[in-house]
């Protein structure tokens, strides 16, 4: 069976690094380009850390900061539509992948959270 929080990262973060080559080497933008790629590519790294986790505590952990990685993704994506390095219909498209998998990790941290707390409890 599939993951799809793991594909979903992984595939965002591929786009990221074709966004960033294209900023890059058409834009000649560079300084936004590289946060955007550190912090794209982190999301399904730690996703990924996650999925390998040997606790819940770290497994909550790991995705808690792929959430955050993914609000960073959030504000460079706006960061670069805003000073015109995207156009509207480029930013729209990238974005809702982003927001999708914000909502997705949410919801994972929230229910491995609950988990946690729940065996601690006992």
């Amino acid at each position: 069976m599939k993951n799809v929080i793991q594909e979903k990262s992984f595939e965002f973060a591929a786009r990221v690094v074709r966004l960033c080559r294209h900023l890059q080497e058409r834009k000649d933008e560079r300084i936004l380009s590289r946060q955007l790629l550190r912090a794209g590519t982190s999301v399904g790294a730690n996703v990924e850390e996650a999925l390998g986790g040997v606790s819940l505590a770290d497994f909550a952990n790991k995705m808690s900061i792929a959430y955050k990685e993914a609000r960073e993704n959030s504000y460079w994506l706006r960061l670069l539509e805003r000073t015109g390095h995207l156009t509207p219909r480029q930013f729209a498209s990238i974005h809702a992948d982003i927001e999708e998998i914000i909502k997705l990790l949410f919801t994972i941290r929230k229910t491995a959270r609950t988990r946690k707390e729940i065996a601690d409890a006992k």
